[in-house]
C-alpha cells in the first residue's frame, strides 16, 4: 500500500445543481470543499491533491494528465435539476466515462450523480443509475466514501453518510479548494451548508432522500465562513438547505435566535464580504408562524446584501396537483407567504424598512433586500390544461396586488429513482411541451417583464457586475449572487472586469444597462442612445457638441434630465483641465 503521506489525489469538479445546492461556476458547491478536507483528514498532505473543474479540463489537455496520473481520481458531480448555466457547463455521461477510461490508478464517483444520470441535463428526462466505468461510486456521502476508502488502504468503504461532528473538521481542512479553482478569489461564491433533509415529502424531490433535517451549530458554519474568507473569498450563499427559516429548529418552527447567530457571526468573522444571500425557504414556514417568521426575515435583511432571493417553492398551484405530488402549500398560503416577506424585506438599502415594500419613483435607486423567487414545476402527477390556468391566475393576483417577485423560475420535471415520480416519468410533461412553451412564453411576456420593470425600474444601480461575455455587439455580466440579473450593456467591453450599471430598460429576464456614471464626454453613441428619453437625434447633439462640465449642462441640447445616469469627465488636454 501507498504510504497517504505519498498519495497523490486529483478531484475534478462536474458541478452539481440540486434543490438546495448550487455548483455551476461561478458557484463553487460544498462537495470538492469537503471531500478535499475528508482526505487530507485521512492522511494525504494538502499539496498532494490537485483540484480541476471540467470546463479546465475541456480548455487544457494538459490537465488530463492529473486525471490520468492521480493514485485517487475522484470525480463529483450530478444535476437533479434543469437549469441553463452561463458561468459553466456541466459534465455530460460521455466525458465523466472518458475520465473513468483515463484514471490509471483508483477511480472514485459521487455527489448527486448517484440519484441518477440522463442522456442530457434537461427537464422532462427520466435517469437510471450508472457507474460509468468507474471502480467506486458512493451511493452515500462521496466525502465519507473517500475518507473510508483512503483509510481502508484503498480496498473499499460502507455507503454511509457523514456526520456534522465530520463536516466541523472537514470543511476546515478543505477550504484551501476553493484557492484552486480558476475563478477564485474575485469570481466566486462558496456555496454554504446549513443543514440536509427536509421533513417533508414531495413527489418529485430528492432533498428528503437525505432524510429529516439535520442543522449545523451556528458556530461550525461561521468557523468555515472564516476559513475560506481567510483564504480570499468574499461572496457566500446559504443554499445548501431546505428552509433557511427552519434553521436551528426543529426542522419546522423559526428560530429567530439561531439566524441571529448564524448571520451576527458571518458578519462578524467576514467584515468586508461582499455578497451574503440565501435560496430556499419554505413558505409554509411563514403561514404556520407567521410572528416568528417576521422575525426571522427581519434579522435576513439586516445582514444579507441587496438583490437577494428567498426560493418559494409552490410548485403548482393546482388543488388536484398539489393534492397527487403531496406538495406542502396551496397558492393562498404561499400568496400570504409572499406578502409577509415583502412586507419584512422589500426595501432598499437607505430606505426605512417599515416603507417595504417600495418601488415606484420614490423608491431608493437599489435593488430590494429580500424578495421571494416562485418555483413552478410542470410534469408532476396530475397535471391538466387547467394546471397552466391556475399558475397564471396566481402570478397576476401577485402582481396585481403590486407585490414583488425577484423571479419565477419554470421548469419541467427531472424523475429520479427513490422518489414518487420516478412511476410517472417523463410522460406528462413530454405530453405538455408544446403547452408548456406556449404558457412559459406568456408568463415571461405578461408577468416577468412588468414585474422586472417595478423591481428595477430605469435608474436602478447594480454594482459590481462582472462582464462575462460577448454577444451581438454587446457586453453581457451579472452580479455575485442568488439568480442575479443578467445584464446587457451597448458595446464589447473587456471582459473579466468590475463594472457598476446603472438600468436604462427591461427584458424578460434580463435588464439593459450603461455603466454607471457614464462619461457623458466619452460614451459612444450606442451608449447615449440607450439612456431612456434619448433617442439618436438627442444623442448625436450630444456626441456634437461635448465636451460639456456637468450633465446639467446637456439640458439646453436635450431637454431630458441625465444626473441619475451620466457624469462628465474633462477630456485630457481640454482647457483648464489638471
Amino acid at each position: 500500500m501507498t504510504d497517504l503521506a505519498d498519495l497523490d489525489v486529483t478531484l475534478v469538479d462536474g458541478y452539481v445543481d440540486e434543490p438546495a445546492h448550487f455548483g455551476v461556476p461561478p458557484y463553487i458547491s460544498t462537495y470538492p470543499r469537503y471531500t478535499a478536507g475528508a482526505i487530507v483528514d485521512a492522511g494525504v498532505p494538502d499539496e498532494n491533491v490537485t483540484y480541476h473543474t471540467i470546463d479546465e479540463l475541456r480548455d487544457d489537455s494538459h490537465k488530463w494528465r492529473d486525471v490520468e496520473d492521480a493514485d485517487l481520481f475522484v470525480y463529483i458531480g450530478g444535476m437533479t435539476v434543469p437549469g441553463k448555466y452561463v458561468g459553466g457547463t456541466p459534465a455530460e455521461p460521455d466525458e465523466v466515462r472518458k475520465m473513468a477510461w483515463t484514471a490509471d490508478g483508483t477511480s472514485l464517483m459521487g455527489g448527486p450523480v448517484k440519484f441518477g444520470v440522463g442522456d442530457e441535463n434537461a427537464g422532462a428526462t427520466e435517469t437510471e443509475r450508472d457507474d460509468l466505468d468507474f471502480d467506486f461510486v458512493a451511493k452515500g456521502d462521496v466525502e465519507a466514501a473517500a475518507y473510508d476508502l483512503l483509510r481502508s488502504g484503498m480496498e473499499g468503504f460502507d455507503n454511509r453518510m457523514r456526520d456534522n461532528e465530520e463536516i466541523d473538521r472537514w470543511a476546515a481542512k478543505g477550504a484551501f479548494v476553493v484557492e484552486q479553482h480558476p475563478n477564485h478569489p474575485e469570481y466566486l461564491i462558496c456555496e454554504m451548508e446549513t443543514s440536509r433533509g427536509c421533513p417533508y415529502r414531495c413527489s418529485f424531490c430528492t432533498e428528503p432522500l437525505y432524510g429529516n433535517p439535520s442543522f449545523r451549530r451556528p458556530e461550525s458554519v461561521v468557523s468555515e465562513v472564516e476559513g475560506l474568507y481567510e483564504r480570499g473569498a468574499r461572496h457566500f450563499r446559504l443554499g445548501r438547505q431546505a428552509d433557511i427559516l427552519a434553521y436551528g429548529g426543529d426542522g419546522e418552527k423559526p428560530n429567530p435566535d439561531a439566524l441571529r447567530d448564524l448571520y451576527g457571526g458571518i458578519r462578524e468573522v467576514a467584515p468586508d464580504l461582499e455578497t451574503l444571500h440565501l435560496d430556499n425557504m419554505n413558505p409554509i414556514t411563514v403561514v404556520e408562524w407567521p410572528e416568528l417568521a417576521r422575525e426571522g426575515i427581519r434579522v435576513i435583511a439586516e445582514h444579507n446584501t441587496p438583490g437577494d432571493t428567498a426560493a418559494f417553492g409552490l410548485e403548482s398551484a393546482d388543488p388536484l396537483v398539489q393534492e397527487e405530488n403531496n406538495l406542502n402549500v396551496t397558492a393562498e398560503e404561499c400568496f400570504e407567504a409572499v406578502e409577509i416577506v415583502n412586507e419584512e424585506a422589500g426595501w432598499r438599502p437607505g430606505e426605512d424598512p417599515a416603507d417595504a415594500p417600495t418601488h415606484g419613483k420614490s423608491a431608493a435607486n437599489r435593488l430590494p433586500k429580500l424578495l421571494p423567487g416562485i418555483n413552478l414545476l410542470h410534469g408532476l402527477k396530475g397535471e391538466r390544461r387547467e394546471t397552466f390556468e391556475h399558475n397564471k391566475e396566481f402570478l397576476n393576483r401577485v402582481y396585481d396586488e403590486g407585490l414583488m417577485l425577484r423571479r419565477v423560475n419554470i421548469r419541467q420535471v427531472m424523475a429520479f429513482d427513490g422518489t414518487e415520480m420516478s412511476d410517472v416519468g417523463a410522460d406528462i410533461a413530454n405530453d405538455h411541451k408544446k403547452l408548456f412553451k406556449q404558457y412559459k412564453t406568456e408568463v415571461r411576456e405578461t408577468i416577468d417583464n412588468p414585474m422586472l420593470q417595478r423591481l428595477a425600474p430605469p435608474g436602478t444601480i447594480l454594482p459590481d457586475v462582472h462582464l462575462e461575455y460577448h454577444q451581438d455587439g454587446k457586453t453581457f455580466g451579472r452580479q455575485l449572487g442568488t439568480y442575479p440579473l443578467l445584464v446587457g450593456i451597448p458595446g464589447e467591453r473587456e471582459l473579466g472586469r468590475t463594472v457598476d450599471v446603472a438600468v436604462v430598460d427591461h427584458g424578460y429576464r434580463s435588464v439593459t444597462g450603461v455603466v454607471y456614471p457614464l462619461d457623458v464626454n466619452s460614451a459612444t453613441m450606442d451608449e447615449l442612445t440607450a439612456i431612456p428619453g434619448l433617442g439618436k437625434q438627442r444623442a448625436g447633439n450630444i456626441v456634437v457638441n461635448r465636451p460639456y462640465e456637468s450633465p446639467a449642462d446637456l439640458d439646453a441640447d436635450v431637454g431630458v434630465e441625465l444626473t441619475e445616469f451620466t457624469t462628465a469627465e474633462r477630456p485630457e488636454g481640454a482647457e483648464g483641465a489638471d
